[in-house]
């Protein structure tokens, strides 16, 4: 059942590991669509620090235009050399509270707790502000290691007041499930890069707000 007041499921949109040639000017045309995009990951892989820093200086700029939280995937040391809105921590890319040290308090600090609901109570009891399930569905964007069970976001929302992310395959039209569980964000990438990102972000919004 769902909870009338609680905040509509909002978008977590994930870039593709390629932010190179015009992916600026599609990262503007998606956030100008307005709605339920509140937060962008900036996500490459392979890249030294001072190349992944030039590629997200204009991707920051056009987050900072629309207020979209500006948060960097697995280096904290990137996060606070651009003076990044958070980071996205893996199991293996350290804890929050030396992310918290190194970033301060008004950092977003993620943690990505593949299916567990052991690692996302751990993650909370260290003052992370958001946990990451899944994956809930096959992805085109990424390997599947772990899985989630969409009751797993049913038990989070029903006793934590940390909000959760859906990850994974996730499209417009296998949404509804994970937005009825209770998902605070659901992170897409593919369903949205791999296509039209207007109509990608419009098809997501008549389905969080319809």
């Amino acid at each position: 059942m769902s909870d009338n007041s609680r905040v509509p499921t909002q978008i977590y949109l994930i870039s593709p590991l390629d932010v190179s040639g015009d992916f600026p000017a599609r990262l503007e045309r998606a956030l100008a669509v307005g709605g339920p995009v509140t937060a962008f990951q900036f996500r490459v892989k392979g890249l030294g620090q001072h190349e992944a820093a030039e590629l997200a200086a204009p991707l920051q700029d056009i987050c900072a235009a629309h207020e979209v939280a500006f948060i960097v995937n697995d280096s904290v040391a990137l996060a606070k050399r651009l003076g990044a809105d958070g980071v996205h921590l893996g199991q293996s890319d350290g804890s929050v509270k030396d992310a918290r040290e190194e970033l301060g308090h008004e950092a977003q600090i993620g943690v990505t707790c593949h299916g567990s609901r052991h690692l996302a109570m751990e993650a909370g009891e260290q003052g992370a502000d958001y946990v990451a399930f899944g994956a809930f569905y096959p992805s085109t964007t990424k390997e599947i290691e772990h899985t989630a069970e969409i009751e797993l976001l049913e038990f989070w929302s029903g006793l934590f007041e940390i909000p959760s992310v859906a990850i994974g395959g996730i499209t417009p039209d296998n949404c509804g499930p994970i937005v009825e569980a209770g998902a605070d964000f659901i992170a897409v990438s593919g369903s949205v890069w791999n296509g039209d990102e207007v109509a990608g972000i419009k098809a997501f919004a008549d389905k969080l707000t319809g």
